[in-house]
């Protein structure tokens, strides 16, 4: 299979984020990308850098301001004060419920909280540059499947499925998922249909598409009632106005086998293929490996080809976007195993 992989990626490599109140290494770094791309190498499959650019469609997913805060998060950062070129900024204040949004501060770190959902994702100075390239590999996929490709995988890093319209977080900056799924949209397709399988919901992805009918979101996750992102992702949001029906959620508790995951799995396929889908976008999360070190789920790695299997019998157009993953190794076999079941 065709992969789509930007040398880019490594510029986002902050050095530490917050896990569980303490501070500790990241768990999504650089290596990710290299592991996958190690292992597609090993596997013959052929790699490209991404050939469009997504200026064009990344105005249709995220908000001109929040894609102007990204764009100069860094340069404003420094404008405080030069020395912080080693400090990873994190904000500390967010406008929940009565608190207004309306209003971007002057205060850098409240500006900081506006544009984030939590404080789980670490910026570096190089975060805009490897973002950017993961939404230029998403509409790069989306060009190439419209050329008559089969699949695309794009390797991208950092993920992008907890990233909203006008948010980041957990780890994500831009939402690759709906950026492929826009970009589809814009060369022809009348629906298409984004297949969540990262152990975490992707709340981004339903949050912008949940009031429409033409992009159909279905995910499998782990219950969001102990698990991150917590405060969307249950089964009773099913979309809203024109996109009732079109958002179907399948969370499952810590702990689940691979048996029970898998009858998730059909699940959503038998939704997606009722959707009538002229393609494809799978934001394609491998922590629900058994030995992921911040996930919960039982499957191994043969399971992974069984996924890639069944994502073949859908017969659709597809892109595969990475996202989280974090048991480092086995992030590449994991990764090329759906590729292999799907090939």
């Amino acid at each position: 299979m065709l992969a789509i992989v930007s040398p880019s990626h490594a510029l986002h490599a902050p050095q530490h984020e917050f896990f569980r109140g303490e501070r500790v290494p990241c768990f999504e770094t650089p290596s990710r990308a290299e592991y996958v791309l190690a292992e597609l190498a090993a596997r013959g499959h052929e790699v490209r850098a991404p050939h469009v650019d997504s200026a064009d469609v990344l105005p249709r997913v995220h908000s001109a301001a929040y894609l102007h805060f990204l764009q100069t998060v860094w340069q404003q950062w420094l404008a405080i004060d030069p020395a912080n070129a080693s400090v990873q900024p994190f904000p500390s204040v967010w406008p929940v419920r009565t608190l207004r949004h309306d209003v971007e501060p002057d205060n850098f770190i409240a500006r900081l909280g506006l544009y984030s959902m939590d404080n789980g994702t670490p910026l570096a100075a190089g975060s805009w540059q490897a973002a950017k390239a993961g939404a230029d590999a998403a509409v790069s996929a989306a060009a190439l499947l419209s050329q008559g490709e089969r699949a695309v995988f794009c390797a991208t890093r950092p993920p992008g499925h907890h990233a909203g319209a006008d948010f980041m977080g957990g780890y994500c900056l831009l939402n690759n998922a709906a950026i492929a799924a826009e970009a589809l949209l814009a060369r022809g397709c009348q629906r298409v249909a984004v297949l969540d399988v990262d152990y975490h919901h992707g709340n981004g992805t339903q949050s912008i598409f949940y009031a429409r009918s033409d992009v159909l979101f279905v995910s499998i996750h782990g219950d969001p009632r102990t698990e991150y992102p917590f405060y969307l992702g249950h089964a009773d949001e099913t979309g809203s106005g024109e996109g009732a029906g079109f958002n179907l959620n399948l969370p499952l508790p810590a702990g689940t086998s691979a048996d029970r995951w898998f009858a998730a799995l059909e699940a959503a396929c038998q939704r997606v293929t009722a959707h009538g889908a002229d393609a494809l976008v799978v934001s394609l999360g491998l922590d629900t490996y058994a030995g992921d070190p911040i996930s919960k789920f039982a499957l191994q790695s043969p399971d992974f080809v069984r996924l890639g299997q069944r994502l073949h019998l859908l017969g659709l157009p597809t892109a595969l976007i990475l996202e989280g993953g974090y048991a480092a190794q086995e992030l590449g076999v994991n990764a090329a195993n759906v590729l292999s079941g799907f090939a």
